[in-house]
């Protein structure tokens, strides 16, 4: 009576209405796994439309802005924006920042990231206060601190997605101009070399003149590799920059002859880069550290860094961007002098990265 039961199939459980039905519920989810898919796909496609490259200067900080020439490399990391725009809403604008940042950038920076923001709206004749409703969510993996260009990308990576959203297609041209008004916002008058090199991309030679700038895409012919590293502290660029006019405007003289120097070692480092000559590169970033440090924009933390770098490998250190905090950058011939630099800076900043200018 209770012995052994023959064995069943799991076919003599269940109908064929029941295994139709399990079938069509696999084929719809393996449809929505699809869907999801190109979703994903298309995202990607999309954000790829709206990046804005961080960046880094290689030589002409505060210099730039006196309608010298400047050499400016962008790095591989970016921002990008989601952008959605409505007259069915409350006109308003909400933005959800979703980049990394090193401690306390996001909140320093908030004021000026809002007018910044505005500026590019009004840029694209969106009235928020009567109108529009917009919606941004920024992203991407470039984090933001002071020096890498983090407010160029932001603005950029917004005009980028307010063509692609409204839709206003745009030239590459038009983009740079709709981010240099976004960095007003920033920096009340700005250079244009951090939003034309998160337009551009690559390495670029670039110059303020009367009317628009004038830049140039250099070639490398090997790549360069670049440490860079945060002191952790934020800057405000209008302030410094503020206080270099300062500086220059009560001691003309003082400056002109920084000025001068300047060129020269500008000129002898597009032509390094030209020649492929690192070395002879590597000095002149050690050069133009110094002229920074006459200028009163390094400081002891930038400092540090920059010799640590040095001793550690690097063939060349300065600091890069505002100053006064922010980056600081070491050139690096080769991938064992890369890690080396970036381990032993790693002992003294908060963040330290890599990149490659190509």
């Amino acid at each position: 009576r209770f012995g052994k039961q023959p064995e069943r199939t799991m076919s003599e459980y269940v109908d064929d209405g029941h295994l139709m039905e399990v079938e069509e519920r696999l084929k719809d989810q393996a449809r929505a796994a699809e869907d999801r898919a190109q979703l994903e796909r298309i995202g990607a496609r999309v954000l790829g439309r709206t990046k804005g490259f961080g960046k880094l200067i290689l030589f002409g900080e505060h210099f730039v802005v006196y309608k010298v020439p400047a050499l400016v490399g962008a790095v591989a990391a970016y921002t990008d924006c989601e952008c959605e725009v409505s007259t069915s809403g409350t006109p308003g604008v909400e933005v959800i920042d979703n980049r990394p940042a090193v401690p306390h950038y996001k909140i320093k920076k908030k004021d000026e990231g809002d007018v910044a923001i505005g500026l590019v709206l009004k840029h694209f004749g969106l009235d928020t206060e009567k109108k529009y409703s917009v919606k941004l969510t920024f992203g991407g993996d470039l984090t933001c601190v002071s020096g890498i260009g983090a407010s160029a990308a932001q603005v950029v990576a917004l005009s980028r997605a307010l063509s692609y959203e409204l839709p206003r297609p745009m030239t590459e041209d038009e983009i740079n101009a709709a981010g240099y008004e976004g960095e007003k916002g920033y920096h009340g008058t700005p250079s244009g070399i951090d939003n034309t090199a998160a337009t551009f991309g690559g390495l670029l030679r670039f110059q303020r003149t009367e009317g628009d700038p004038i830049f140039v895409k250099k070639q490398i012919k090997e790549p360069i590799r670049i440490v860079y590293a945060s002191t952790g502290i934020t800057a405000s660029t209008t302030e410094v920059v503020g206080d270099v006019r300062a500086k220059k405007e009560a001691d003309p003289a003082w400056f002109d002859g920084l000025l001068q120097k300047y060129c020269a070692i500008v000129a002898k480092a597009e032509s390094a880069i030209d020649e492929a000559d690192l070395v002879t590169l590597g000095k002149l970033m050690d050069e133009n550290h110094l002229l920074c440090q006459e200028l009163t924009v390094s400081c002891k933390e930038l400092d540090d860094l920059v010799l640590a770098a040095r001793s550690a490998g690097a063939i060349g250190a300065k600091m890069s961007g505002t100053g006064r905090g922010g980056l600081m950058l070491a050139l690096t011939p080769t991938e064992e002098s890369q890690n080396a630099v970036q381990a032993a800076l790693e002992k003294l900043a908060p963040q330290v990265w890599t990149t490659m200018l190509a």
